[in-house]
């Protein structure tokens, strides 16, 4: 039996698909958002607890997770730089979460309903990034197959 080129290629390039196709399918990457809506540090505690936690675990287990810490309402002010009373822990966490990626979400309507009510811009910890809703945002994730947890 003889075999062209052509064929030999195409054949080739099928095995390797198929077998990275299956290899990919075997990796769990394990998803959670932590919903923060109160201005408690005891809670936001909490969720920075329930956080590394499942980090740590996972990282024990050599598997990979990503984690959406999303604030909103009363909430957003433990994102806030000017104010927030774990702004330390945020960015200790963040810099300690590798292989885990961690990300801290701070919902842009209640900013801009602060930023109305006191009459100046709201700055948020570098570590955060604005998304137009909060809860919006937890919605779309959990649609999207993500775990929810609210300490």
């Amino acid at each position: 039996m003889r075999f062209d080129l052509k064929t030999v290629t195409a054949a080739c390039a099928l095995l390797i698909v198929t077998t990275t196709g299956g290899l990919a399918a075997d990796v769990k990457i394990h998803r959670v958002s932590i919903q923060v809506d109160q201005n408690d540090p005891a809670i936001m505690n909490l969720a920075l607890n329930n956080a590394s936690n499942i980090m740590e675990t996972f990282k024990e287990k050599g598997e990979e997770v990503e984690i959406e810490l999303v604030t909103y309402g009363p909430g957003l002010n433990m994102l806030r730089d000017d104010t927030s009373p774990v702004k330390d822990r945020l960015k200790q966490i963040a810099e300690l979460s590798f292989p885990a990626k961690i990300k801290f979400s701070a919902c842009n309507i209640t900013k801009r309903g602060m930023e109305k009510r006191e009459g100046h811009p709201i700055p948020i910890v570098a570590e955060a990034s604005l998304v137009p809703s909060g809860a919006v945002r937890l919605m779309e994730l959990q649609e999207s197959g993500w775990s929810y947890l609210k300490p």
